[in-house]
């Protein structure tokens, strides 16, 4: 399995057949994939990458763990209705009443560090930066009162591990002790929950929404997480490019840095990539990554290149029906964490740069130490 693929270099065939599946490294094919519900379905979009053994099923279950059909993993007619439904959440309008309630929070963040910094310490700006902003985001927008941050990320960490890990059967059991009960607590949250949830609980049932909110717990603030502390890493090492626009650095870290790596779809029928002959049922690994630096993307496209011809033409986002709602929040928080943290960048070092474990289509690194110079 292709584990850790921001350690591989970018393939120079467009699409292969490895370990079992068939990859797609070219951005004009991946795209197509994306987009094509008539011969690829996202059903196996959360399937566990490493199957989980009978002990740890038994625990998840006993926390009546279940997965319906419902955003990512969602190939039905009730997606349509699913995503309008979120869709409201994340409505541009609504996004953007948010940027100066988010500048205020950002701003306290990052007081937070220089001080600390000031006082000697070597802080971990993933932990005070990258994991409390995205979640707190998407708590208010959700309208979900989520206090405990620590533990969120706990959960969240954990589920990216099971799901698209490499974990050993120990490890396995571990991950689910914790996914299980958390996964107890998201059905209380669901069940009082109001706004798009509750619309879906009262239409679906209980499994649909809890399943939702743990996909949107998941994806809505644990990506923004990750690639906020890779960026910030990235402007540590690099702090010229903080001369560009906040929203320029975004887009060149969306290319260059997604936090999602990859995707998966599955064949409905024999069919083919770009002549790449692909049979039913075979799973197709979309290589989001390597998409990016298409040489067809952009203009320097190995370079990070703020503002550079192309650099919004990323999958960071993914692509048709189950394009990323979240995007335009993402985006934003990231702007706005990046002109917050922008004088203070320049000055500091990196002491402890992050470590990603091994995973299929998440970075998820961690810490991120820093220190003034």
């Amino acid at each position: 399995m292709l584990f850790e693929l921001w350690k591989h270099p970018r393939p120079t065939a467009a699409v292969f057949r490895r370990d079992g599946q068939v990859v797609v490294s070219s951005h004009r094919l991946a795209k197509q994939v994306l987009a094509d519900r008539e011969r690829f379905s996202a059903a196996n979009a959360l399937d566990a990458v490493t199957p989980i053994p009978a002990a740890s099923l038994r625990e998840l279950t006993r926390h009546r763990f279940r997965l319906p059909a419902t955003l990512a993993n969602n190939d039905t007619e009730s997606h349509e209705r699913f995503r309008a439904g979120f869709g409201e959440v994340f409505a541009p309008a609504k996004v953007e009443a948010l940027r100066p309630w988010l500048h205020g929070l950002s701003r306290r963040a990052a007081a937070g560090v220089a001080w600390r910094l000031r006082a000697g310490e070597t802080v971990d700006v993933d932990a005070a930066v990258s994991s409390e902003i995205p979640l707190a985001a998407l708590a208010r927008l959700l309208e979900l009162d989520v206090d405990a941050t620590g533990e969120v990320k706990r959960f969240s960490r954990a589920a990216l591990e099971l799901f698209w890990g490499d974990p050993s059967a120990e490890r396995q059991r571990e991950l689910a002790a914790v996914v299980g009960p958390f996964h107890t607590l998201l059905r209380g949250w669901a069940r009082e929950s109001t706004g798009a949830t509750r619309e879906l609980l009262d239409s679906y049932g209980e499994d649909a929404a809890t399943a939702a909110l743990f996909f949107l717990l998941v994806a809505g603030q644990e990506t923004t997480s990750q690639f906020l502390t890779l960026l910030l890493h990235r402007l540590v090492e690099e702090p010229d490019l903080l001369a560009s626009e906040p929203a320029a650095i975004v887009e060149e870290g969306l290319r260059l840095l997604p936090p999602i790596t990859s995707w998966r779809r599955v064949a409905k029928r024999d069919t083919d990539i770009g002549g790449f002959e692909v049979r039913a049922g075979e799973s197709v690994l979309v290589w989001l990554a390597a998409a990016g630096v298409d040489e067809d993307v952009a203009e320097c496209p190995m370079k990070m290149v703020p503002g550079q011809r192309g650099s919004r033409r990323h999958l960071a986002f993914g692509a048709g029906a189950h394009r990323c709602l979240g995007s335009q929040l993402s985006r934003m928080e990231a702007e706005v964490v990046v002109a917050e943290l922008a004088p203070l960048l320049p000055r500091c070092e990196v002491v402890q740069a992050p470590v990603s474990e091994p995973n299929l289509s998440f970075r998820m690194p961690s810490p991120l130490l820093v220190a003034l110079r």
